[in-house]
């Protein structure tokens, strides 16, 4: 039976609208686990609450009604907020807002000093988490001279060096160019087969959700589809309903048994697209 690193049981989160009658829902009524080591992606259009309820997974936020549980600790409780962010880390969409020295080491090192961590304990945690995230030759750097995706990296190493079980990424990637998306991404991806950390990523590109371990589709606080990539992509005209899109390789192969190609519907990537011609011929 799998650990649960995150529990969900009928979160619902009201906006408060100062100047309207009624409140805003954001999240209605989600319900969901997340097992310790998990790769899960939750995909929305914006607006559709996938954002407000990542920052239920690690007490940004609590629920109006609901209950959220990280790590065996209740969220709604103020005396567990501290150890529940201890628990679950979160990178955000722009590095520039999580980077607050002016050297990449001092950036690295600044959650581990506030959780009063001992100095040669704090450069062990700074030293490994640079060289997990392929940082550590640019630990003497300023960081405001990075690229989008170096900067993101370093905001993911001062993550990592305060030894979270979990880290939920909302949309880390948005405002990253191709190649700075692809560093990230591979950086994620590694932590996940490799150190086996609980990864939650929020994200509206939909070839970073291809190698999740599950998917989770959200439409206006709802949740409307959980599953695989290739259950979850593979219903192209319910996502495109929507307002999403599918992995380009699921878009053509649904195109071409529309116009009577009888090829795989859940085709994810460009090597099973050639595989799969090649055996047509």
């Amino acid at each position: 039976m799998c650990e649960k690193m995150i529990e969900c049981e009928n979160v619902v989160y009201e906006y408060h609208n100062e100047n309207k009658d009624k409140n805003s829902i954001a999240v209605n009524g989600v319900s969901i686990d997340i097992n310790k080591g998990e790769f899960l992606v939750i995909l929305g259009k914006n607006g559709s609450g996938k954002s407000t309820l990542a920052k239920h997974f690690n007490a940004l936020l609590v629920p109006t009604s609901g209950k959220v549980v990280v790590d065996g600790l209740e969220t709604s409780k103020p005396e567990n907020t501290w150890n529940v962010r201890h628990s679950a880390g979160m990178v955000f969409q722009n590095p520039d807002n999580q980077l607050v020295a002016t050297i990449v080491e001092e950036d690295v090192a600044f959650g581990p000093e506030n959780l009063g961590i001992e100095p040669s304990e704090i450069r062990k945690r700074v030293d490994a988490s640079l060289k997990k995230v392929g940082m550590y030759e640019y630990r003497r750097h300023a960081p405001h001279l990075l690229s989008g995706g170096q900067k993101q990296r370093v905001a993911i190493a001062g993550i990592l060096a305060m030894q979270p079980e979990c880290i939920i990424f909302d949309e880390s990637t948005a405002m990253l160019d191709p190649s700075g998306r692809q560093e990230v991404m591979k950086t994620i991806k590694d932590l996940n087969k490799n150190s086996h950390m609980t990864i939650v990523l929020i994200t509206h590109f939909m070839e970073e959700a291809v190698d999740a371990d599950r998917i989770v589709v959200i439409d206006k606080g709802k949740i409307i589809k959980v599953g695989t990539p290739r259950e979850v992509f593979s219903n192209v005209e319910v996502m495109k309903n929507i307002g999403l899109d599918v992995p380009q390789m699921t878009e053509l192969s649904y195109e071409l048994n529309k116009v009577g190609i009888p090829i795989k519907k859940d085709i994810l990537t460009i090597d099973e697209m050639v595989n799969e011609l090649c055996r047509l011929k």
